[in-house]
């Protein structure tokens, strides 16, 4: 079975707009991560819903990448020179990475920003959640079970003379 083409015009049923802005908002979400890892480029995009909702995705620093294009802009007429901004932000641009990389995932950890993932990196993401989550309640049984032993050692140490008084 062959897709067919479809005709590029405003849907009107609201329903299945929302639907397919959703699906092809991830697709260009998608498309543009691929493109940044695949090619190592520095990528900004920002994306306006109908409703005004804002979503974005960088691949480095958002607020980097927006005065690097004004720096283009404003030094478009000097053709082959690039500006000492660029070159700044050149030197930075590996470190600046990392810290988005590592942003980007603890914002995952977090539940946020999920619409970027597939079902592996979901399933990857499930699996350090999860195992994260059982050292939590490993660490909180084992404080209960402390806590639970120095009350009952308390309650004894309390009670003994009470008890234990004048008769040895």
């Amino acid at each position: 079975m062959v897709r067919q083409k479809i005709q590029i015009k405003k849907i009107d049923n609201l329903t299945a707009r929302q639907v397919t802005f959703s699906k092809r908002r991830r697709g260009v979400f998608k498309k543009a991560q691929e493109l940044s890892t695949l090619c190592d480029a520095e990528i900004a995009l920002i994306v306006f819903s109908a409703t005004g909702k804002l979503f974005h995705y960088s691949s480095s620093s958002m607020m980097q990448l927006i005065e690097r294009h004004r720096g283009q802009a404003e030094n478009s007429d000097k053709l082959g020179q690039p500006s000492f901004q660029l070159l700044e932000n050149n030197g930075y641009g590996m470190l600046s990475k990392v810290l988005m990389d590592k942003t980007r995932e603890l914002r995952q950890l977090k539940g946020e920003d999920l619409h970027e993932l597939d079902m592996d990196e979901l399933i990857r993401l499930e699996k350090t959640v999860m195992g994260g989550l059982n050292h939590v309640i490993e660490a909180k049984v084992l404080l209960h079970t402390i806590s639970y032993f120095l009350v009952s050692l308390l309650r004894f140490s309390v009670l003994t003379p009470l008890f234990f008084n004048g008769q040895e």
